[in-house]
């Protein structure tokens, strides 16, 4: 540069005046040799540092090539950084990197580098068009079929073939467009070529430079917070239609359990744990940048209640997960902050498939699943012959006598023995079974030796099948994408079945070079049956958890003895329940749920671009939903049956089904059913539309300062209407003809019932929103976010319906440093995150007190002919109630080893929530004992971490692993919340203070008396039988704790393996730090229709077995009538600290074996990709507890509509042509 300096210095003596150094440069190429040396422009340079200034660059080329720059200071900024891509150039290669876009031009004479304005290009003739030809391959040289061609600037287009072949009509000097699924775009000036070969690299790594969000994509190196991308076509589950169920180990900090795995059903979603008491601790469902809504909403416990409601509880049961590109999982309060008061518990976002210039392209998916029916080898019942050892013992016990079981409102072996002798046959004159010792031992005898199988008597092998078909198109002016899709499952169990039609419709028009607008429309219906159910009831004093009329297959399996018998000879063989005729096969015909949902959505989103890097989007979306559920009972159920059972008059003063008129003296209870069936629809529908406005920037100045804006508002209205109607009389074998009586409505409105009810709310939201990014060279980014809203759910007082949220973060990528080329290529990148933030959430669902809500109710009066109308005020305003709300500090690391084939993140969190709904006494203050109100806290940290490897990759072989673990704990440091026994000890677990938030405890169980009775520890400090109260809640202290309900340590592990076309991938996942109550299968009395655990071979029998076993003993008839209350014995031994085992489990989640057939293979059939692959779906579980003995760790087993995941083969069809 001295040398220069010297030159620049005699330029300006000549002629007494300044002299530009392209004058100079032209008297010096004048007098020196114009001849350019090859061998010198092939020279090659290296650079250390990706960043230079010129004057750098210009003082290593004269360093290490020997040759001066000569140019001028008009058109040169010496302190001009350029940033390279890679360390070794040529010369030439060099100056046409730096002088890119500058409009001058370098050239080599003898030792100079003379840098000059390029030569105005001279006027050509139109040049005449040609035909190219060539092949795309990819970076293995395998042909690529499919790949789009588009001449830049016209409409002109073309597809590669089968073969990978092209033509195309071009003229000379057009720039050319590859494009191609998965594939890197590359964009080529042909100059005169007739021939041009282009080989496509894959573009995963680019893919993983962008975040979704939902409502922008932002540069990844610019991202601060914690994500995960998965690519659907990597995640998703074949066999499986709900695709939320793919997530499961798929994201560290993502836990997912499947709760029932009935169709519609949602699985437990947590994004890094629990973030509320009574809320439901969701994550956010955002589809192609719109929220998605439930069209009920639930909170956390009613997911695993198997009520009929959780059909409905998945927000995109109707999304064909063929249909989806990608998941974007937002998990730290940095990732979510945009979206404010929405996403306290994080943000799962779904992007799906859009269409693509070019070539047309049709794709088929079938999808061919056979699960497999359940085995008794896996549980722990009672074979026929040790159940009817039990019966034995029952019956000595006074249980299964004449008198007793002819009458007993449940009744099986011995009830039916006893039916059969006491019918008299007219047509033979002889009895059913004669009343005799070897009648009845044969009798017996052949239900010992029955060993009925429910499990192949309720469910079934059945194929379901997923068909989707899909088509692409469009050109550089609209792109298309249409797809159709049908499930059809004709049911695991007998009582169930599904079918399920999707359509979307993805256009998008580029209607002017900056102005754009991309339209979608999907549309799905649902038509399923499910097993008939009323909801689950716990009785808070006898501490009993039950449900009417349960007719669940897999808990019928389970609880029904294996010494009954489904069918005989003569056809459905009947025991009694509820004091009538029961046979589960006619009961699962007669009584069943017909579900018919349909889900729409339609968006709109026009994109205009102002000006260079600043850009206005508007979005709007109309969404609807309605479900109809229609509960039959036929006139035929035992459920009808039961309402008219009264045989006698024993029967008749013990049926709790009947009616007893209070304004009759002595009057004998009467049936309110005496005809028909009961007709019950409950209707629940959603309108919700969104709206919403941004504006964004992106400037970088001087190539170093980038600077990112967005920022706009929002605004929606969510409407829900729940309406349904009880009708009893409906007469199904009369033509639907009903039949009214007059007590029904007489007994409802004495008990202020109602047979109908109509209940419609509104949810109304509006935020304003801004993010700015800034960061230096792409080295140091600073993040910002603040959104200011408001909800018409809580109350009017503006600090309380108002909140603003916030979001400060950093991050440092390592990897730009100049320093960092010194630990390459054993450290390939590494970046430093760091963010706190502000978060919230509305609350739970049933929480909404922004002003008094009144509803009518019928005041008791003591005769009907007195009856009136009222009404009453339910809730207090409650204008103090506000957003529960979440600080969060997240400190992060992305790290990549050898050249990126080895990657690790982590991240370490600690959050803090703070104001939580809950209910606190108000001492009857404003007449109300009770109010919601923002009573709770809980703190809760965590770690998380996801390493991936590359093992192996060559040609024809590789191997890659990941490995996913993370951990959380939280603890409730707040309440004023009081909780009782019942709530604590039950399945879910409920909260309390300095515990985790999901705590279950245990009844202190202390052995068997000398009787055989369970002994507990009580809230007095006494040793008891029955003296327990489930309601307690001033004396917690007694109770033991046994651990959380839900899982603190998640992850999984997954290797796939390629050879070839081969693709062999194996997955597992596994969850720990939970525990589990065992199934409740204890009681003071059985019936002979119960099935029977094998423990109870170890029960107590004989005085002095308590100090051998802790199974109690089967009471006597005698010892429940001297004992009152024993059941709440047996009730506290089924949530006794007896009765817990450890949740942890690993599981082999799947193993697949996919074939994709080369091209050379399917080019005759005219295809461009043919796959096959078979699948195994939760085959088996590595490790689980032995005291589960079968139950699924995942699964809660509350009847009513509910079922496992279960084990399943799928074999699936792709093509596309």
């Amino acid at each position: 540069m001295e040398k220069i300096r010297k030159l620049k210095a005699l330029s300006e003596k000549i002629s007494g005046k300044v002299w530009h150094v392209s004058q100079l440069m032209f008297l010096l190429t004048v007098g020196l040799t114009c001849q350019v040396s090859a061998n010198v422009s092939a020279q090659v340079v290296h650079l250390q540092a990706r960043e230079h200034t010129l004057q750098a660059i210009f003082n290593e080329v004269e360093k290490q090539a020997g040759l001066l720059t000569f140019f001028s200071n008009n058109e040169l900024d010496m302190r001009r950084t350029v940033r390279l891509q890679k360390k070794d150039f040529t010369i030439k290669e060099l100056y046409q990197v730096i002088l890119e876009g500058t409009q001058l031009q370098a050239e080599i004479i003898n030792n100079y580098v003379v840098i000059r304005p390029a030569p105005p290009a001279l006027p050509q003739t139109q040049p005449k068009e040609r035909t190219l030809t060539g092949q795309v391959t990819d970076d293995k040289g395998e042909p690529l079929p499919g790949v789009t061609i588009m001449v830049l600037e016209t409409t002109t287009g073309t597809s590669t073939d089968l073969d990978g072949k092209y033509s195309l009509k071009v003229k000379p000097g057009s720039t050319l467009k590859f494009s191609f699924v998965g594939m890197k775009e590359q964009i080529i000036r042909i100059g005169d070529k007739d021939i041009l070969n282009v080989v496509l690299k894959p573009d995963s790594e680019t893919l993983e430079e962008v975040v979704v969000t939902g409502m922008a994509q932002m540069d990844k190196r610019l991202f601060t917070g914690a994500t995960d991308q998965l690519n659907a076509g990597e995640v998703i589950v074949q066999g499986m239609p709900d695709v939320s169920r793919a997530l499961e180990g798929r994201s560290a900090g993502v836990t997912v359990q499947n709760v029932s795995g009935t169709f519609g059903t949602a699985p437990k979603i947590r994004v890094r744990g629990a973030t509320s008491i009574y809320g439901s601790s969701r994550p956010l469902w955002v589809v192609d940048g719109v929220v998605m809504e439930d069209v009920v909403e639930l909170g956390a416990d009613d997911l695993s209640s198997g009520d009929a409601v959780t059909l409905i509880s998945s927000a995109i049961a109707g999304l064909s997960s063929d249909d989806i590109e990608s998941f974007q999982i937002l998990k730290d309060g940095s990732a979510t902050s945009i979206y404010g008061a929405r996403a306290m518990a994080g943000v799962i976002v779904v992007t799906t498939k859009k269409g693509k210039a070019g070539v047309s392209h049709i794709n088929y998916s079938g999808e061919f699943t056979v699960r497999m029916v359940p085995s008794y080898t896996t549980f722990n019942i009672m074979n026929s012959q040790d159940q009817m050892r039990v019966y034995k013992e029952m019956q000595e016990k006074g249980w299964l006598g004449f008198a007793k079981t002819y009458r007993a409102s449940e009744s099986g072996v011995y009830g039916k023995m006893y039916q059969l002798i006491n019918t008299y046959d007219p047509v033979s004159g002889s009895w059913e079974l004669a009343n005799t010792p070897e009648a009845c031992y044969q009798y017996l005898g052949e239900a010992e030796r029955r060993n009925t199988n429910w499990f192949k008597e309720l469910f079934k092998n059945s194929l379901a099948q997923n068909h989707s078909i899909s088509l692409s198109s469009g050109t550089e002016k609209a792109q298309y994408y249409t797809s159709l899709s049908l499930y059809h499952d004709p049911g695991w169990s007998k009582a169930s079945s599904v079918n399920r039609y999707t359509a979307n419709v993805n256009a998008s028009f580029n209607i002017l070079p900056n102005l754009s607008i991309n339209l979608i429309s999907n549309g799905s219906y649902r038509k399923q049956k499910a097993p008939g159910t009323l909801s689950q009831q716990i009785d808070v004093v006898s501490g009993e958890v039950k449900r009417d009329f349960d007719i669940n297959p897999y808990s019928y399996a389970l609880n029904t003895s294996r010494a009954l018998a489904a069918k005989d000879k003569s056809g459905y063989v009947y025991y009694t329940r509820n004091y009538a005729p029961f046979n589960i096969l006619n009961e699962l015909d007669n009584n069943y749920i017909d579900l018919n949902m349909v889900d729409l959505k339609f968006q709109g989103e026009l994109k205009w671009k102002i000006l260079s890097g600043l850009e206005a989007k508007v979005l709007g979306a109309v969404k609807y939903q309605n479900s109809s559920q229609e509960h039959n009972v036929r006139d035929n159920s035992n459920q009808a049956l039961a309402y008219r059972a009264m045989a006698d008059a024993t029967i008749r003063d013990a049926n709790p089904f009947l009616y007893k008129d209070p304004d009759i003296a002595y009057s004998l209870p009467i049936s309110i059913l005496p005809k028909g069936g009961i007709y019950k629809r409950t209707n629940y529908k959603m309108f919700g539309i969104d709206f919403r406005a941004t504006l964004s920037y992106n400037k970088i100045f001087r190539e170093t300062h980038i600077f990112n804006f967005f920022g706009g508002m929002e605004t929606s209205s969510i409407e829900r209407q729940e309406t349904w109607f009880n009708g009893l009389g409906y007469q199904y074998e009369m033509g639907g003809n009903p039949f009214f009586d007059y007590n029904a409505f007489k007994q409802l409105a004495e008990e202020n019932g109602q047979y109908y009810d109509n209940v419609t709310t509104t949810a109304r939201n509006v935020a304003f929103f801004g993010t700015a990014t800034y960061s230096f060279r792409g080295k140091y980014t600073l993040n910002g976010t603040l959104r200011y809203e408001g909800s018409n759910k809580l109350g009017k007082s503006k600090s309380s319906r108002w909140l603003p949220t916030w979001n400060t973060a950093l991050a440092w990528n390592v990897h730009e440093e100049s320093f960092f080329e010194s630990l390459e290529p054993a450290l390939s990148h590494l970046t430093l995150r760091a963010s706190y933030s502000l978060t919230a959430d509305r609350g739970p669902a049933f929480v909404s007190n922004s002003r008094a809500i009144y509803t009518s109710y019928s005041p008791y009066r003591p005769s009907s002919t007195v009856k009136e109308s009222g009404i009453q005020i339910s809730s207090l305003e409650n204008s103090e109630l506000t957003y529960e709300k979440k600080h969060e500090l997240n400190l992060g690391a992305d790290l990549g080893f050898l050249d990126n084939r080895i990657n690790f993140t982590l991240d370490y969190y600690t959050r803090n929530n703070y104001d939580l709904i809950g209910l606190t006494s108000t001492q009857g203050a404003g007449g109300e004992t009770q109010k919601y109100a923002n009573v709770a806290s809980m703190k809760s940290r965590g770690v998380e971490f996801t390493l991936s490897t590359k093992n192996i990759q060559t040609k024809d072989f590789s191997w890659s692993t990941d490995f996913i673990f993370s951990k959380n704990k939280n603890e409730v440091t707040k309440l004023d919340t009081r909780s009782r026994v019942i709530d604590l000890i039950t399945g879910n677990g409920f909260a309390l203070k300095n515990y985790p938030v999901r705590s279950l405890f245990s009844m202190p169980f202390r052995g068997l008396n000398k009787n055989g009775l369970p002994l507990f520890l009580n809230h007095k400090g006494d040793i008891t039988i029955t003296d327990i109260n489930f309601q307690e809640m001033d004396n917690l202290s007694f109770l033991k704790y046994e651990g959380p309900t839900e899982p603190t340590i998640t992850g999984s592990f997954g290797n796939i393996f390629t050879y070839k076309n081969f693709r062999l991938n194996i997955f597992i996942t596994y969850s720990f730090g939970n525990v589990i109550r065992l199934d409740p299968v204890f009681s003071n009395s059985y019936s002979d229709l119960d099935a029977m655990p094998k423990e109870f071979k170890n029960r107590w029998m004989l005085p002095g077995d308590e100090a051998f076993t802790n199974i109690p003993v089967i009471a006597s008839k005698r010892q429940n009538k001297d004992i009152p209350n024993l059941s709440y014995a047996y009730n506290a031994y089924n949530y006794s600290d007896a009765r817990i085992a450890d949740g942890g489990f690993i599981r082999m989640k799947e193993i697949s074996l996919s074939y994709n057939f080369p091209e050379k293979w399917i080019s005759r059939l005219k295809l461009n990709n043919l796959q096959l692959k078979v699948q195994t779906t939760n085959p088996f579980l590595i490790y689980a507890d032995s005291k589960l003995n079968g139950q699924d760790p995942e699964f809660f087993r509350s009847g009513g509509v509910s079922a496992p995941v279960p084990k399943q083969f799928t074999f699936t069809l792709k093509f596309g042509f």
